[in-house]
């Protein structure tokens, strides 16, 4: 009967030590803030921090807009790499540290006498596309001949009306 008390003591024991931890840990990050840092604050708002008071910091949040806020609203602060990755929009150079890797696997295993012949195969254009047109007949003949079968199709087909006078 007395265990589930002592279960339920530990376990809150290991929550407000976690949570007191976890509010060191920002505390020291907000007393170690520098001018030029780039910050997050709680609402969600990314500036660099311009000023550092010891319970408020000044904030640029752009060209000539400047921000007071207190240190305790400095949700975190970030490298300048995710700084300008966020807010400006500019990308880690990757390419300068590791080497080039090609967008097609093929060129890893082609040699030079298959890339030829993958050059030679491609002068061939081939034309997947549907023709919606039939091929016109290269003689007035078969034009000709053509023209009535098309004429006696439309002549078996039954006519459309408007419903006129002879419908009512």
């Amino acid at each position: 009967m007395l265990l589930p008390f002592i279960v339920l003591i530990g376990a809150m024991f290991l929550m407000t030590r976690s949570a007191k931890r976890k509010q060191t840990k920002a505390a020291q990050m907000r007393n170690e803030l520098q001018p030029g840092s780039g910050v997050r604050t709680i609402g969600g708002m990314y500036a660099t921090v311009k000023e550092v008071n010891e319970d408020t910091v000044l904030l640029d949040a752009g060209p000539g807009v400047e921000l007071l806020f207190a240190k305790n609203a400095i949700g975190s602060v970030l490298s300048d790499d995710e700084y300008n990755r966020i807010v400006h929009g500019i990308e880690h150079d990757l390419k300068s540290d590791t080497d080039v890797v090609p967008d097609d696997a093929s060129s890893l295993t082609e040699t030079d006498d298959s890339a030829d012949e993958a050059a030679a195969s491609d002068d061939k254009s081939v034309d997947l596309g549907k023709k919606d047109a039939p091929e016109e007949p290269a003689d007035d003949t078969a034009a000709a001949e053509a023209k009535t079968a098309a004429d006696a199709k439309s002549d078996a087909e039954p006519k459309k009306t408007d419903g006129g006078s002879e419908a009512k």
